[in-house]
């Protein structure tokens, strides 16, 4: 391991390359290591050698933001393509747009509504039972009522996430928009678009600096905190302090994979919301760059389950015990001198990836005035 470094960055994901990018500019040395065999964390991506497709090898990533310097900045290290995520549903009745909006309502009840007509038409059919809704369940039968609940996100949402819908919080469905025109864009950000080359290079771009070393396939030790100035740690809280207090809940996600000549299914994501359906969604991933042309393609079929040992952690649950938990490492946290908790699997939060980049960019300057100048 480079001992000459005086700070330690632990990932080499967006939080951890954005963050040694910025100590490395202002004229510190950094050691990013990672205990992956890849950069980019789980927005790696990489060539399948059969079909030359680039797969989103841990799950497909959009980047969006209405933050103008986060997309600025993304521009500095990668040509972006514009890129419009329109994720279908299917559901016994057929195939339907997401998010919900004017086609999908009319499609589903069979209507020819005007938007001031769907308004008043799914008020008529949402539930007035929960002024204040206290879960997922009440949040969504109190915006759309039953039937577009039981369609749409009662058997995803208890795929997903392993639980009833009711014991989730309300806060999940609050990003999920309900839309009374055509518009079938899953997001609503001003800028939305995909690395030309993908997300690993473009990581590789970030790091791509004389003051920064890189090591892959190395874990974090304990140890490592006496040997550098400052530790900037971007993975697991409750590994970091070797779960004593117990581990924080996650559910991860795997694949399986087919493959065959030409279009298998027409589009980039189709989410699968039916119980009698064992899994969540279906990735065609060369839907992901329709600049691209690929006489074959890969179909990505994605199921949902608890973490386990030697699982990735994706999603974190944050129900009731895990918030009381992660209450007890942050304390422990707090009191770590010369260490930064950033990101997040460091925060145990569900951030999107122009989140991650504007928080490194916002930490960096703090971790600068504690680190003082560099050395000549």
């Amino acid at each position: 391991m480079t001992r000459t470094a005086r700070v330690l960055v632990v990932g080499a994901g967006f939080s951890g390359a954005v963050v040694a990018r910025e100590l490395a500019e202002a004229g510190h040395d950094v050691l990013v290591i990672d205990a992956r065999d890849h950069l980019a964390g789980n927005c790696h991506t990489e060539r399948d050698e059969d079909t030359a497709v680039l797969v989103h090898r841990y799950g497909p990533h959009i980047f969006n933001t209405n933050n103008e310097m986060v997309w600025c900045y993304m521009q500095r290290f990668g040509t972006w393509m514009p890129y419009t995520n329109r994720v279908k549903a299917s559901i016994p009745k057929g195939i339907y747009s997401l998010p919900i909006n004017l086609h999908t309502i009319n499609q589903f009840y069979g209507l020819r509504l005007h938007p001031k007509e769907a308004r008043t038409f799914l008020a008529s059919r949402a539930s007035r039972e929960y002024p204040e809704p206290t879960n997922f369940e009440e949040q969504a039968l109190s915006l759309i009522g039953e039937e577009l609940y039981g369609a749409f996100f009662y058997g995803y949402t208890r795929k997903q996430w392993g639980c009833e819908p009711k014991e989730l919080p309300a806060s999940i469905l609050k990003r999920i928009p309900v839309r009374f025109n055509y518009n079938d864009n899953y997001y609503a950000t001003r800028h939305q678009g995909l690395p030309l080359e993908g997300y690993t290079e473009v990581i590789r771009r970030i790091l791509d600096h004389p003051a920064i070393t890189v090591e892959l396939n190395t874990d974090w030790e304990p140890a490592m905190k006496g040997v550098f100035r400052h530790v900037v740690y971007t993975g697991l809280i409750d590994q970091f302090f070797g779960c004593e207090a117990g581990a924080l809940g996650y559910r991860t996600v795997f694949w399986t994979c087919s493959g065959g000549v030409g279009d298998l299914q027409g589009n980039a994501v189709i989410n699968h919301c039916d119980l009698a359906d064992a899994f969540t969604r279906v990735h065609e991933h060369k839907h992901f760059a329709p600049w691209e042309e690929h006489e074959r393609s890969l179909l990505f079929t994605e199921y949902s389950k608890e973490t386990e040992t030697g699982d990735i952690p994706y999603y974190p649950k944050r129900l009731a015990p895990d918030l009381e938990l992660l209450a007890t490492y942050q304390i422990r946290a707090a009191q770590e001198p010369n260490v930064t908790f950033l990101g997040r699997l460091a925060t145990y939060r569900y951030l999107n990836m122009d989140a991650v980049v504007a928080e490194a960019l916002e930490r960096a300057p703090l971790i600068l005035r504690q680190l003082g100048r560099p050395a000549a």
